[in-house]
């Protein structure tokens, strides 16, 4: 077994920390999409409506394993574990699967460019995480 015998620099735990922020805010994205109540659902358009009415249950799933995947991916983080690097995969694929949905597969609702640049965005900041932490495995920071 191998032990981190390396200090992490400063720069890591900031970005541990803003990765931790990033994730909360996506499992408050996620509960406050799975749990809408019906009359916040009255006040969306209709075609949000049929969006929300008729998901895919494997695309529901998918958003929450890429929320709490990088959730649980920056508590490893910030713990220094190595499985955060699986997590943060985990969470990436899952975000690949739930934007294929969104863009691909889903008819209820029009994308909008803004939806699309956001789900981008998602995507690389996930990609980066991954990356991050393999960089913070081999620098020796993780264990």
């Amino acid at each position: 077994m191998t032990i981190a015998t390396k200090k992490p620099i400063i720069s890591f735990w900031i970005i541990s920390v803003l990765a931790l922020l990033w994730n909360i805010a996506g499992v408050f994205a996620y509960l406050s999409q799975a749990y809408m109540s019906d009359e916040i659902i009255a006040t969306l358009s209709v075609p949000e409506q049929l969006y929300h009415n008729n998901v895919a249950p494997w695309a529901t799933a998918a958003f929450a394993i890429a929320v709490f995947g990088g959730f649980f991916g920056s508590l490893a983080l910030l713990f220094r574990k190595k499985i955060s690097i699986l997590l943060y995969i985990i969470s990436l694929i899952a975000v690949i699967v739930q934007a294929i949905y969104n863009f691909l597969i889903q008819k209820f609702m029009p994308v909008e460019y803004s939806q699309m640049i956001w789900s981008f965005v998602v995507i690389f900041i996930a990609a980066l995480l991954v990356k991050f932490s393999k960089d913070a495995l081999k620098k020796e920071f993780l264990f």
